[in-house]
């Protein structure tokens, strides 16, 4: 969700008030994700997409105008016939719930506006958090801290409760959804907005293929950072959209990064001096992929050695080697491709099948 922060920077520098339509509920197959947005501007500049264009967008940007005029949340439902569906990027009928926001960024009292420098604050320092928002009264929000602190409300204690329980479980799934919470006098329907640090991709070695590796990454919203010895290769005109650049020693840079359920980890050095004591740290941590560039037999003898230095056959089975998706990849740029297919597969826990096919 970095995207919203920087949404909201972007359209600082030249708008003042502008609609923020989320969308917080489907029912059917979408393109979009809960919690995808659009941006109306008073002068009518539009960022982003709650579907992938069609009637269903025109319709926000109507009611987001609305929305400005009167400078008043509203919350709206669209059925969606077989037709709608299909313009808008769904492949069955189905509904879908949008909240449009007005924002006034030139206001430094805007309550949102605030709400979300809040948010960005903690992402920063590589925190989660859970904007929770009541959607029988858009204005009533809980935002919730990773350690389990809380700031605002939806209107009852019992309610508040209930929320910052369901979102601390949210934030390990890293997705926004609708969810009905129950107490003991009623059922309210409330949308978790969660947000975290960008997913990082960690490349070992500064050749061809980590040079499109990063260009991909970068465009896909990962935060890179690219770790080689060779300081004559790690360099920013051959990797200017890199996060950081770390020259040294790759195994003991490795032993400094910090590794989460959202990192991905690719080794691209192919020199076993880098390869293994790489692998036998990362193989320690909590990364979600783990990629080795080479051939299949290289890769067995890198294993095999791992295991009889003692490493975890278990651990091993995480190494995915040759790294990347069976699509005919030749150039450097196409096995970037294939790198990163894989690692969005394995994250989601998908097998990469064609969709023809799912």
């Amino acid at each position: 969700m970095q995207e919203v922060f920087d949404q909201i920077e972007k359209l600082g520098k030249s708008e003042k008030r502008v609609a923020m339509a989320t969308l917080v509920a489907t029912r059917g197959t979408s393109p979009k994700k809960e919690g995808a947005k659009m941006w109306v501007s008073e002068a009518g500049r539009i960022l982003g997409s709650v579907t992938i264009g069609g009637c269903v967008d025109a319709q926000v940007i109507e009611e987001s105008e609305e929305a400005l005029a009167s400078f008043k949340p509203r919350l709206f439902s669209v059925d969606l016939g077989e037709e709608d569906a299909w313009e808008g990027g769904f492949t069955c009928a189905g509904t879908i719930q949008v909240m449009i926001e007005p924002l006034d960024l030139a206001d430094p009292e805007d309550r949102l506006v605030n709400l979300y420098q809040a948010v960005q604050d903690e992402v920063k320092i590589g925190k989660c958090v859970v904007v929770a928002t009541h959607l029988e009264d858009t204005s009533s929000k809980l935002v919730i801290f990773e350690d389990g602190r809380v700031s605002g409300t939806l209107g009852e204690p019992l309610l508040d409760r209930e929320a910052r329980e369901t979102a601390l479980n949210l934030m390990q799934k890293r997705a926004s959804c609708t969810v009905m919470l129950k107490t003991a006098s009623s059922s309210t329907d409330v949308f978790f907005e969660v947000h975290g640090p960008s997913p990082t991709l960690i490349i070992f070695g500064a050749g061809p293929v980590s040079m499109h590796l990063v260009n991909l990454a970068r465009e896909m919203g990962l935060r890179v950072v690219v770790v080689d010895g060779r300081p004559r290769f790690a360099t920013r005109e051959r990797f200017p959209q890199a996060d950081e650049l770390l020259i040294g020693i790759p195994s003991e840079i490795a032993e400094k990064l910090t590794y989460t359920s959202s990192t991905f980890v690719v080794l691209t050095a192919h020199d076993y001096k880098y390869d293994i004591p790489v692998l036998k740290t990362v193989l320690k941590t909590e990364a979600v992929y783990i990629g080795l560039l080479g051939s299949k037999k290289r890769g067995q003898s890198i294993l095999k050695f791992l295991k009889e230095v003692g490493v975890d056959e278990q651990a091993l089975d995480r190494v995915h080697v040759p790294t990347g998706l069976d699509i005919g990849a030749q150039t450097a740029a196409e096995i970037a491709l294939s790198i990163l297919a894989e690692a969005f597969a394995v994250k989601a826990a998908r097998q990469g099948t064609p969709m023809r096919e799912v």
